[in-house]
Parts: structure tokens; C-alpha cells; sequence
């Protein structure tokens, strides 16, 4: 009998991704989508047809993690082997915007599913699956930030994220279930959404290279990440539920680069030539000509900025048998071909 996978945040980069990867395993995959009165299924049009859905191995439910009546009648309805909750208002500065809703979504959410797994009495039966982040460790910048790091979230986003983490690892522990944490560190794609710095970079610089857009302005040049594929993390978040036992897990590629190295490696796949001058909010890169083509704009720092991370993910190598197989040069080469190419 084949498996059957809910996944929350079926439409985002990471849902898309893992969708695929699923639906090559032979599972039968249920995704939860809210509703809009724009189409957002960009990220799987490609999947929602023929095979998958004349086979009904994939299928898309009307729905939001806010809901807990919603929530609690789908994983009664399908009762999954495998629940992965990647659902969540996932901008760390939208989220100062609106801390409310990113609690009620990205903390409540996973007690919703957790509880939901709980009262349907699902225990032995559903594996579940945390969406973390690197963000937990926020302000804690002494790297490299292992499983034994200690939590020092800097923004909303983060600090519903540290209460998902904790309330996983609670009914764990009450409840018997098995339900593990993947911190993962960025992870980046074409299909990552444009208000993220990595897309807003490739995509802005695209548009420059086409001459449809004269200055990209941008925050923190120097906040240092570690970034890898979503492609290769869904992979990390199915093995994590394929294990004996539960375990929270980094998940990274242990190398760490500048905003501002990032947009120099973009700018050379463009063929873009660019010199810094200035410091600070006055720091800006021209062309030969003199024009500006990066600018700073205190717009895009956050209230608290998290300037270092830096992902050990040795246990997850080990326990797993996992490593990125992508590396950033070629990460960014498939992310500028396809925004050139679009």
C-alpha cells in the first residue's frame, strides 16, 4: 500500500520541491492551499495533471494552518503516514509587520497539527514533520551553530518558530508521537519567493542586465549566510521521518558567504562589472560609467539584524547519510538562467 503524505504549504518553494520528491517515491500526496482570489499554484501547476491527479495520487485541499477545525478534519480524513508542516509567514521583516498573525500561523500552526494528530488518535501511526529555521539561533553569533547551540531568536518570525520547535518536542515526550525539528539554514531556488534577498538580487540584476530597471536597493550588505538548495533539503526532511526514532536536526551546507559576496557572484554570471565605493548606508556599487547599481536603503534593515550564521550539520551527515549536493556557484547559475531565460 502506498504512503500517504499531507504536506502544509504545499504551494511555497519548499512544498513544491518535496512534492515532487514524494510523488517519485510513489506516495500519495495531499497538499493544503489557501484560498485566493489570485491563482497561486505557480510553484506546482507542473504537478497538478495528468499522471498525478488522473491517479489521484495528488491532491489539493482548500485551507490555512489557522484553522484548527479545518486542520483537525483533514488529518482525520486522510490520516497520513507522513505530515510535514512547512506551512508559515516565513519574511523575517514581514514579520515585524505582523507579529500577530505569524504567531497565530508559524506557532499555533504546528500545535494545531500536533493536537490534531493527538485527538484523532494517530499516535503510532502519523510521523511529523517541523519546519525550523537557522533564525532560531538569531542573535547567538558563535558559529558554527550545531544541535547543541543555544536559541536567541531576533524577530517574530523567530520567536514562533522557537515556540514550534518546543511545543514538537513536548508532544514527543507527552504524547508519544513521533515528530522531529529540521533547522534548516536558508535554502535558496528559482522558486524562492522575489521579496527574498537572494531572489530580489538575482532578479533585480537580471532587470538591469535587460535594462528594464536601473537600481536595485538592498539592507544589510554584510549579514553573513549559509545558503544552500531547497531541492536538496526536502530531501534532508524525508529522511529525518524515515529514521527509527525521532531527532531535531541542523540541516546546512557549513559555509557561510556576505550579502554583498552574493551579489559580486551574481553580478560576474552576469557579465555585469560593478566597484564598490562608500561605507555604510552610503555604500553603493556603479558600473564603469559611474551609474549606481546596488544602493543601501535603511528601509530593508530589520529593528534587530541577524549578522551571523553559519549552519554544523555533522549529525545530520552521519545519522542521515545526507549532504547538499549543490553547491552555491551552480545554486545561483540555475537561478540566473531561468530568471534570464523567463
Amino acid at each position: 500500500m502506498k504512503k500517504k503524505a499531507l504536506i502544509f504549504g504545499i504551494t511555497g518553494q519548499d512544498g513544491s520541491y518535496l512534492a515532487e520528491f514524494l510523488l517519485k517515491k510513489k506516495y500519495i500526496v495531499h497538499g493544503v492551499k489557501r484560498r485566493s482570489s489570485s491563482i497561486n499554484t505557480g510553484r506546482i501547476d507542473h504537478i497538478y495533471q495528468e499522471p498525478y491527479t488522473k491517479k489521484r495520487t495528488f491532491i489539493l485541499h482548500y485551507g490555512d494552518i489557522t484553522d484548527s477545525l479545518l486542520v483537525t478534519r483533514l488529518v482525520n480524513e486522510i490520516k497520513p503516514d507522513e505530515i510535514y508542516n512547512l506551512a508559515a509567514q516565513s519574511h523575517v521583516q514581514v514579520s515585524f509587520e505582523s507579529p500577530e498573525y505569524t504567531a497565530n500561523a508559524d506557532a499555533l500552526g504546528a500545535l494545531r497539527i500536533l493536537e490534531a494528530i493527538r485527538f484523532t488518535k494517530l499516535e503510532n501511526k502519523t510521523k511529523y514533520y517541523q519546519a525550523g529555521t537557522s533564525e532560531l539561533f538569531g542573535r547567538n553569533e558563535k558559529t558554527p551553530q550545531n544541535e547543541k547551540a543555544n536559541f536567541y531568536p531576533a524577530s517574530p518570525y523567530g520567536v514562533a518558530k522557537l515556540y514550534a520547535h518546543w511545543i514538537t518536542i513536548n508532544y514527543k515526550e507527552a504524547y508519544n508521537i513521533f515528530a522531529c525539528n529540521g533547522v534548516l539554514f536558508n535554502h535558496e531556488s528559482p522558486r524562492r519567493g522575489e521579496t527574498f534577498v537572494t531572489q530580489k538580487i538575482v532578479q533585480g540584476l537580471c532587470k538591469i542586465k535587460k535594462r528594464k530597471q536601473n537600481t536595485l536597493y538592498l539592507g544589510n550588505l554584510y549579514a553573513k549566510r549559509d545558503w544552500g538548495h531547497a531541492r536538496d533539503y526536502v530531501e534532508a526532511m524525508w529522511l529525518m521521518l524515515q529514521q527509527k526514532k525521532p531527532i531535531d536536526l541542523v540541516i546546512s551546507t557549513g559555509k557561510q558567504i556576505t550579502v554583498k559576496n552574493f551579489v559580486n557572484k551574481v553580478a560576474r554570471k552576469l557579465n555585469i562589472k560593478i566597484f564598490w565605493r562608500g561605507k555604510g548606508l552610503n555604500e553603493k556599487a556603479i558600473d564603469k560609467k559611474g551609474k549606481v547599481i546596488i544602493a543601501c536603503d535603511k528601509t530593508y534593515y530589520r529593528p534587530l539584524e541577524v549578522n551571523n550564521l553559519l549552519g554544523d550539520s555533522r549529525k545530520a551527515k552521519k545519522i542521515l547519510n545526507w549532504k547538499p549536493k549543490v553547491n552555491l556557484d551552480d545554486l545561483i547559475s540555475e537561478m540566473v538562467n531561468l530568471e534570464m531565460n523567463r
